[in-house]
């Protein structure tokens, strides 16, 4: 065989791949035989218990009588309802993300002193090794900064003496540098692609102490480091929301499974980045943005009803957009009439909107959430509620605040993070117990307390 490139895919790798199709093929019945399930979800798409977890809850139904009826959708960090973090915080006027961080890996609200002092603990981690930046974020950039997110964490581990001790302490300690890290890791490596593969000068801001994450997620990626105060509290709330979401999701399981086998943090870290990084899971506002783009181009009347109910249409009969049949960002595998992330994000995203000069595009992403159902319960005849997930505003909120698309998932990442310190904790604490990986919350509901009526 003759030297040739190693990305090319060569005559003597189709031939093998066939003898692949010949003996890799498992008959679909034997699934249902057998009772196996393919996922998380068996073939009616009810979730598959694999687990327990006292992280966070999702409710998309009621119980009567024996029957699952279809509910509101409701989240549930520590057992605290996801709009009244929220609301708190924001009537409150401060960020939340930290606090929100430190709910999930310690179980209860911090007091002020507890709040200051954490975010100070963050702040003081947020500082990569010497020459990290150049001898390795700067080498070889990666055109997908998930990519280059998980090689650079799992470089770390070689700068870490503990790398391989896995009591709670010192997987706390890695956690805790991880998160304060991953904002760093994430701009510093779209910052590297950019000047190396796109001619672009190179900015490498370095991170302010007194900022929280989402403000200084916009400083370090923007040249002048200059943002407004709404931009910086709607990305704020976006990581908020992203931060944590069941153990049944993918990565979080993943968390779940490779944390039982006794690895390492990064190795952990790396294998929930590989799966978050899928188009299935963390990749989907990406092409939420993209399908309206096209639907920009091909509107002759954006506010037209007519003219967006045939688009749709068009998209699930594949033919318009990428031919897939999907309209992107309509629909979830747990919630049914409502995504409460969505709920939150969409009052927040008008404010922008109307900030940014772009209200007409949000009446565009308004009147598709609304036509979409409709158009999906007419050509698939699906009768269980289908509403907008998160994934349908957040690409529009990242776009109206300047991020490169490189960056949407990585930003997911830096939130989802938390949400996977917490699983693998909670993993390795309760090791040889019953918990494996989770899926049903065991706490009851609480109630969200401002952070001045805390002890």
């Amino acid at each position: 065989m003759e030297n040739k490139n190693i990305s090319e895919i060569t005559p003597e790798i189709y031939e093998l791949t066939e003898r692949i199709y010949q003996t890799g093929t498992i008959d679909p019945e034997l699934y249902t035989k057998y009772e196996v399930k393919r996922g998380l979800r068996d073939i009616s798409g009810k979730g598959v218990l694999a687990g327990l977890t006292r992280i966070s809850d999702i409710q998309s139904f009621i119980e009567k009588d024996g029957e699952r009826i279809p509910c509101e959708g409701k989240l549930f960090y520590r057992g605290i309802n996801i709009k009244e973090i929220v609301r708190g915080f924001m009537q409150e006027k401060r960020h939340g993300f930290e606090e929100v961080v430190y709910l999930l890996m310690m179980g209860n609200l911090p007091d002020k002193k507890q709040l200051d002092d954490f975010t100070k603990l963050l702040a003081h981690y947020r500082t990569l090794p010497t020459s990290f930046v150049r001898d390795i974020i700067m080498k070889a950039p990666s055109p997908d900064m998930m990519n280059t997110l998980a090689r650079s964490v799992l470089t770390l581990y070689s700068y870490d003496d503990k790398a391989n001790d896995i009591s709670i302490p010192n997987v706390l300690r890695q956690s805790l540098q991880l998160i304060a890290l991953f904002p760093l890791l994430s701009v510093y490596g779209y910052q590297a692609y950019r000047h190396y593969h796109d001619g672009q000068s190179l900015f490498i801001h370095v991170p302010d102490p007194e900022l929280s994450t989402a403000e200084n997620i916009l400083h370090l990626l923007r040249p002048d480091s200059k943002y407004t105060e709404l931009e910086a509290r709607i990305l704020d709330v976006s990581l908020v929301l992203h931060a944590e979401h069941g153990g049944g999701n993918n990565s979080t399981f993943t968390t779940h499974v490779v944390s039982s086998s006794g690895t390492d943090t990064y190795s952990t870290v790396a294998a929930s980045l590989g799966s978050l990084k899928g188009p299935k899971h963390g990749g989907a506002n990406i092409k939420v943005v993209q399908m309206v783009e096209d639907m920009k181009k091909n509107l002759s009347d954006w506010t037209s009803e007519s003219e967006v109910r045939d688009y749709l249409t068009k998209l699930l009969n594949k033919q318009a957009f990428d031919k897939a049949g999907l309209i992107y960002g309509m629909g979830h595998a747990v919630y049914s009439l409502s995504d409460p992330r969505a709920d939150i994000f969409k009052s927040f995203v008008e404010n922008l909107s109307e900030a940014k000069g772009l209200s007409d595009e949000f009446k565009l992403y308004t009147l598709v959430e609304r036509l979409a159902p409709e158009v999906i319960a007419k050509e698939r005849r699906i009768y269980k509620g289908v509403s907008a997930n998160v994934d349908f505003y957040s690409g529009f909120v990242y776009n109206m605040l300047k991020l490169p698309t490189e960056l949407f998932t990585p930003i997911f990442a830096i939130a989802r993070i938390a949400g996977w310190s917490a699983h693998r904790i909670e993993e390795l604490s309760n090791a040889g117990k019953i918990i494996r990986p989770a899926y049903k919350n065991i706490q009851d509901e609480r109630p969200y307390i401002p952070l001045d009526e805390r002890n």
